[in-house]
Order: C-alpha cells, then structure tokens, then sequence
C-alpha cells in the first residue's frame, strides 16, 4: 500500500531505541526496545527493519523527526548525528522535539512535564509557558507544582503530583509516535538543524566509545 508524506522519527535520549514511521497522522509502525547500551549499533538496523516491513524504503521518507532531549548526553547525540546525516544523503528536513514537548503531545490543560535527570533529580517544564526548564531532586518538585490545576506526566509524576496535590497523567503515545506527530506540524522553513538540549554539563567522564560529533 503506497504512503504519502511518510515521516520516520526516533528515539535515544532514554535507555530505550525508539522508532516509529506515521503518515497522514496514521501509524504505520512503531516499536521500542529496551537497552542501556548499543543504541549506536541498533538504530540504523532497527530502522531498516521497519521500513522493510512496511514495504517503504528509504526514499519514501518525506522528513525526519528526532528526539532531542534532555537525557542520555551520548544517546542525543546519536540520534541528532543520525538525524543529520539522513536529512542530508535523503535531502529532506530534519525537526528535532524535546523530550518536554513529546510528553505533551495531545494531552490537554495545564502540564507539567516531567523527564529523568538522575541522581534522584528531575527537569520540569510547564508546557504553558515559554520558560526553560528547571532542574530540582524529585523530592522538592512539588514546591514547583502549583497545585490541583496542574496535570503531571513523565519521570515519577504519580510522586510527584501526590506531594503537590496536583493530577497524575498518563502519556499514552509512544515517545517516536509523538515526535512524528510534532514533526508533521512542523514548518521546516522555520527550523534549524537539530540540536541536542542540554540542560547541565555532563557530570561523569567521557564514554570509551567513540560517539557521533555534533557539529554547529
């Protein structure tokens, strides 16, 4: 069955690989697989997997998603180098989506969202308001919830919203479903390339292994 428009986005920033393809706001495949490591090595295969079984190539691709962060400092940068270099040899556009913006997607009211900063901490962003996120311990984010107005999802948002007396929420759409979605809204005329969103320096050493350079 032809697909028009098709838009492949992924997924490294957590400790997951996650790829979807969606066309005409349809799914047409999506998966995720689990794994702290080796997300360099499976996301092209993972990739080609689903296309295949699909019956699209790579050619069908139309733009290109990809998640941007915060999270993994090594696995951003190898979706945002894979992103990259796809726009480039298939000459379509490249849209980076926060992870902020991807826990948001189609969930309605005033959200909080919540992602993973390790070390018992968590970056918070309130998608009503064009402010950066902030960086507190889990144990301290419901001084920054303001309330039973609020709805929260992502990273511990059942805590978090249970100290705050705000609402907890599930973001049912799968992270790469979300970031196509995002992405097809999207006018590529008012982006640039994607980078990823760093919100501290990294604070462990450099990995071993070689990772992909992000270059301005």
């Amino acid at each position: 069955m032809p697909h028009d428009n098709v838009i492949l986005a992924f997924d490294t920033s957590a400790a997951h690989c996650a790829v979807a393809l969606v066309s005409g706001g349809r799914i047409i495949a999506e998966t995720v697989e689990e794994m702290t490591k080796g997300q360099a090595e499976r996301l092209f295969p993972l990739i080609q997997d689903l296309l295949l079984g699909a019956g699209l190539a790579w050619k069908d691709i139309a733009r290109i998603g990809v998640g941007i962060g915060p999270g993994n400092f090594t696995g951003i940068r190898i979706s945002v180098a894979g992103a990259r270099g796809l726009s480039l040899s298939l000459g379509v556009p490249a849209i980076g989506v926060s992870a902020f913006e991807a826990l948001g997607c189609g969930l309605d009211g005033k959200i909080i969202a919540s992602v993973d900063a390790r070390g018992g901490k968590c970056y918070l962003k309130d998608l009503t308001q064009d402010r950066d996120p902030i960086m507190v311990n889990v144990a301290d984010a419901a001084h920054v919830v303001a309330g039973s107005d609020f709805q929260v999802t992502g990273y511990k948002a059942e805590e978090i919203a249970r100290t705050a007396g705000a609402k907890a929420i599930l973001q049912p759409t799968p992270i790469a479903v979300a970031i196509a979605l995002i992405t097809a809204r999207r006018d590529p005329a008012n982006q640039g390339r994607p980078a990823p969103l760093y919100i501290r320096a990294p604070d462990a050493a450099p990995s071993r292994q070689t990772v992909p350079t992000i270059l301005p």
